[in-house]
């Protein structure tokens, strides 16, 4: 490693004295392990005099590793940011759940060393990526249709390929990764997906009624949403970040594709283990 990229918490308000101090500590780690260490100057200016030392990035510059010091929302922008360029994100946990981070705060220290010497493997992250005019039409947790807060129940019908599947009146649909689907998803009691599935998940928020499903769709085939025609426009959010609207009468495509992104996780890390570490933890 000789160039690595620190990016923390998405929300300026998250940039506490302990994310403060983690970024110092980032910066001395770097130092000892002869890694120039490259942000934003949005990050720069966020977190100071404790960026010190730390250089801005260059236009297009593709780092050896990308530290995360953030949550799950966090470590999603970087796995979106260096999508198709190969560049590992490893997170170290400053939000509340942390599934996606590599390892805890706690393990700070000895987590830095071990992203500075590589010491990791890069796991191949698929993303569902949708037909919206957006600097990045990717998803690498989850696609979702909301119906506005003040607006009446929406009306979604789902297609695979030709196939209409489902039409519901509904709070909304979700459309998720086998990352993606311990999130949205899970709240929507669809099914959860072990990392290396290769496929995706559908299901419906809050359905009015008794029949809706959760759908497991194959890698190949093609999702179509669709608003019914005299309803009212829904949001389209990416990995929860509004990035359209579906307006009335019309659909949208998603497909699923594979090996966008890279995830750091330590060796040995099992998907199993850390379902039952980090959702235990909400018993």
């Amino acid at each position: 490693m000789t160039r690595a990229m620190l990016i923390t918490h998405t929300h300026p308000e998250a940039a506490s004295d302990e994310v403060a101090d983690a970024v110092a500590a980032t910066v001395e780690a770097a130092r000892a392990a002869s890694v120039g260490l490259i942000s934003t100057p949005d990050e720069l200016e966020k977190h100071g005099d404790a960026a010190a030392g730390i250089e801005r990035v260059e236009d297009g510059e593709r780092p050896d590793v990308c530290i995360v010091l953030g949550g799950d929302g966090s470590i999603l922008y970087a796995l979106r940011r260096f999508a198709d360029t190969e560049v590992p994100v490893f997170g170290i946990n400053y939000g509340t759940i942390g599934f996606l981070a590599a390892v805890e705060r706690e393990q700070l220290a000895e987590g830095l060393q071990q992203a500075f010497r590589g010491d990791f493997v890069s796991m191949e992250m698929p993303a569902l990526k949708v037909q919206l005019q957006v600097e990045t039409p990717l998803a690498l947790n989850d696609v979702s249709f909301n119906r506005r807060p003040d607006g009446r129940v929406a009306e979604l019908s789902y297609a695979i390929g030709e196939e209409e599947v489902g039409s519901v009146r509904c709070d909304g649909l979700v459309a998720a990764t086998p990352a993606g689907s311990t999130g949205y998803n899970l709240a929507n009691a669809g099914p959860i997906l072990a990392w290396g599935v290769k496929g995706y998940v559908v299901s419906f928020i809050a359905p009015h009624t008794l029949a809706a499903r959760a759908l497991v769709v194959a890698p190949d085939d093609a999702l179509q949403v669709r608003n019914a025609a005299g309803r009212e426009p829904v949001e389209i959010s990416l990995d929860g970040e509004v990035a359209g609207e579906l307006a009335p009468g019309d659909g949208l495509e998603i497909r699923f594709v594979e090996s966008v992104s890279r995830l750091a996780q330590l060796p040995g890390s099992s998907f199993y283990h850390r379902i039952r570490e980090k959702f235990g933890k909400l018993a």
